[in-house]
């Protein structure tokens, strides 16, 4: 078994992660191309309260490709992509509200929310909900933004 820790403290907040990570249990399970099985413990103590969540996953890297340490790592850099990106098009840019259904048209529209994420940021204005909020009332500005970023 391979076991990493990280202790992060930040903003207010004191934030635990454990990962521990085998291959032992490989045999026992119908699933291909398994590398090792592991599982994360969070522990967050904010403002003298604290919380746990435990969450257990698969993954197809081995041991040797990846220790707990690393997967540790992956894990971490997952949730950097998530809360950088698919947060700011949920919440800014409101894509869960959207009703579209077709998987072609989904998938076109969840690529141009990225790109205006994109463009948004190259702006240098934060937060990036005051750049939407901007160039909803001057839908001009936000041509002319696009405009000379493409020359």
């Amino acid at each position: 078994m391979s076991v990493a820790v990280q202790v992060e403290k930040k903003r207010g907040r004191v934030e635990e992660r454990k990962l521990e990570a085998t291959a032992l249990l490989n045999e026992y399970l119908d699933w291909p191309g398994v590398g090792q099985v592991f599982r994360i413990e969070r522990r967050r103590v904010v403002g003298g309260k604290e919380s746990v969540e435990v969450v257990c996953g698969i993954t197809s890297l081995s041991p040797e490709k990846a220790n707990a340490g690393r997967l540790l790592a992956l894990s971490r850099g997952h949730w950097k992509i998530e809360n950088r990106l698919h947060w700011v098009r949920d919440v800014t840019l409101r894509e869960d509200e959207c009703r579209v259904r077709h998987p072609k048209v989904a998938h076109l529209l969840a690529s141009l929310r990225s790109a205006v994420v994109r463009l948004l940021r190259n702006t240098g204005i934060r937060p990036l909900i005051a750049v939407t909020e901007r160039f909803a009332e001057h839908r001009d500005a936000a041509i002319d933004c696009v405009l000379q970023r493409i020359k």
